[in-house]
């Protein structure tokens, strides 16, 4: 079983507190109309830069960097456009550091880890970098799970949705394709970029958005992680031939 981390096992959504106490303390909030208008310029920075990255423009490292002086410059802070590649990489820090301290895992994650861990091999696919996600399951308190069966995009060279990735994570856990299951909460990348790789493909739609009703017969949907071990009864069950 391979899982995807961000809005899976992770619970991102505590990164809009974590920007808005940095921008607080470094007195750059009150630039802002209100908390809203920060998070909503933060994201849109993020996955301009967090797409180069995934692209293979530019290294992890380097992503992170641009998206602190992006944002600077975009604040209109005076010295965001002359800011140097250590100063971008100390203002990240600074950001990181906060954000170390609301990093939570989903209240249904340790459960379903440990339910599934007595019968299933368990690895991560993740866009990111192997570091990166070591230290957030760390954080969190998930890492004994997965061990260091890791594969991220920024090692690997190709990010979900791409097959190799999916392989890779296969491979990993010494597992063919059609032997594993992949879980994750984006459709497309996750779900869909698994199914094609020889996978078994699982959505976690956690808001239960209606959307499921469009989607492939092959794909699995689930609203917490907490049905995943009925899921995989039930897929273990379907593939048995009939007597």
């Amino acid at each position: 079983m391979l899982f995807d981390i961000d809005d899976t096992l992770f619970d991102s959504g505590s990164e809009a507190d974590s920007l808005l106490a940095y921008l607080r303390m470094r007195g750059l909030l009150d630039r802002f109309g209100g908390g809203a208008a920060a998070v909503r310029l933060w994201r849109e920075v993020r996955e301009r830069h967090y797409g180069r990255f995934l692209s293979g423009e530019i290294s992890f490292a380097s992503q992170q960097r641009e998206r602190a002086r992006d944002f600077l410059v975009r604040l209109g802070a005076s010295a965001g456009a002359g800011l140097s590649d250590r100063e971008c990489s100390a203002w990240f820090a600074g950001y990181q550091a906060h954000r170390h301290t609301t990093r939570t895992p989903f209240p249904d994650a340790e459960s379903a880890l440990k339910k599934l861990a007595p019968d299933f091999r368990l690895g991560v696919v993740s866009n990111s970098s192997v570091d990166h996600q070591r230290r957030k399951l760390d954080a969190i308190g998930l890492r004994s799970y997965f061990g260091d069966r890791l594969i991220c995009s920024d090692q690997h060279g190709a990010a979900k949705p791409e097959a190799s990735i999916f392989l890779a994570g296969c491979a990993s856990l010494g597992l063919r394709p059609h032997e594993t299951a992949y879980v994750g909460d984006d459709y497309e990348t996750d779900a869909v970029g698994a199914r094609r790789a020889g996978l078994h493909g699982f959505w976690l739609d956690r808001v239960n958005d209606g959307v499921a009703a469009a989607v492939d017969a092959d794909i699995r949907v689930i609203q917490s992680l907490n049905e995943l071990q009925a899921a995989l009864a039930a897929l273990d069950s379907e593939s048995q031939p009939e007597r």
